[in-house]
């Protein structure tokens, strides 16, 4: 996905969001939006399951709700994002930064978060 067609949708996600005509809820199922600078993004209610985020920027990202079951999140930028409510099973957190992030409600049955020790 490039990041003119990354724009569009996240552009439809807020009209979405705010109930604007042209709306669509953002459905990245499975893309692969490996390395890219999300920070900031408003994501929440987002459809990211199977998505590969690997060592993308999501620091302050509002994932509020989002669908990230079975996403690739492995050494991820997540700090300051909010997670509330977002669903992460069988996601991989492996070297993630959740430093500040809000995880309030956050479903998180079976993640791999690396080796234990």
């Amino acid at each position: 996905m490039n990041r003119e067609e990354l724009a569009v949708i996240l552009d439809n996600h807020e009209l979405w969001l705010s109930r604007k005509e042209g709306g669509v809820c953002a459905d990245l199922m499975d893309a692969n939006l490996r390395y890219a600078n999300l920070e900031g993004a408003n994501l929440s209610y987002a459809n990211l399951e199977g998505a590969n985020l690997r060592y993308t920027n999501l620091e302050g990202a509002n994932l509020k709700g989002a669908a990230l079951m079975a996403a690739d999140l492995e050494d991820a930028n997540l700090r300051y994002a909010n997670l509330e409510g977002a669903n992460l099973s069988y996601a991989n957190l492996e070297g993630a930064n959740l430093g500040g992030a809000a995880l309030e409600g956050v479903t998180m049955s079976e993640v791999f978060k690396g080796e234990t020790q």
